[in-house]
């Protein structure tokens, strides 16, 4: 079974967007690459936004992914818990492709016995301790995180550590949105682990509109940019290596 690489666009955020169109069917444009959208909301203790609310739950509905909605002092272990289960969920789809191949379209993953479902699982738990994972974390920078975001930080390092003892390889970009000057900055390139993030926001200055849709297509953007730096550099190397070969 060939699964690749997983991407994942982690979304954290405790308010609506106000700027820039529905973020929704940017995150649906996400998933048709086969990129999930994730949506983690960062609420005050005993804040309730309805509309906030809505919001995250339509954008990870059209992203194919995961929401949660939790209190400050719950981020850490909501972040780990979220990329995991959707990382869990795109592979089990994969796997019911893989199924309905082999079975025939008619096979529904609820009609297989209760010992196969169980045997299915136990491979989609095995490949998800090997496959390679890349996940851009959006964070959102608006005047209310403002005291969130030293608990992102450390929630984002607990993750990193909390991934690393995975057999597969671990890539994270951070973006911080809305930027100086464009719909989202980048805070930290493409790395394997997030273990030194000290300061990574204190420089942030938060205030400004919530350009949430405009941030996902930059987040988006992340993967292909990744992937053609990697195509150039396997060229170059290639290109040094056929030189050497002459």
């Amino acid at each position: 079974m060939r699964t690749g690489t997983l991407r994942q666009i982690l979304l954290i955020t405790d308010g609506c967007s106000n700027e820039g169109g529905d973020p929704s069917a940017v995150a649906a444009l996400a998933s048709e690459q086969q990129v999930t959208v994730n949506v983690i909301g960062v609420l005050e203790e005993g804040a309730m936004n309805q509309q906030a609310q809505t919001e995250i739950e339509n954008i990870a509905l059209a992203g194919a992914g995961i929401h949660q909605i939790v209190y400050k002092k719950q981020l850490a272990q909501t972040v780990q818990m979220v990329t995991t289960q959707a990382m869990t969920q795109t592979l089990q789809g994969v796997v019911n492709q893989e199924l309905s191949q082999i079975l025939g379209k008619d096979q529904e993953w609820d009609e297989l016995p209760p010992d196969k479902r169980g045997e299915v699982m136990e491979v989609v738990d095995e490949i998800g301790e090997v496959v390679n994972l890349e996940v851009v974390i959006l964070v959102d920078t608006s005047a209310s995180m403002r005291t969130k975001l030293p608990t992102v930080q450390e929630a984002l390092e607990d993750l990193s550590i909390s991934m690393a003892s995975r057999g597969g390889d671990n890539e994270f970009k951070v973006l911080a949105f809305p930027g100086k000057k464009h719909e989202a900055d980048v805070l930290r390139e493409w790395t394997r682990g997030m273990d030194q993030l000290a300061g990574m926001f204190q420089k942030i200055t938060t205030g400004g509109v919530t350009p949430t849709g405009p941030a996902l297509k930059t987040a988006l953007n992340q993967f292909d940019r990744k992937k053609k730096r990697s195509l150039i550099s396997r060229g170059e190397e290639e290109s040094y290596l056929e030189e050497r070969g002459s």
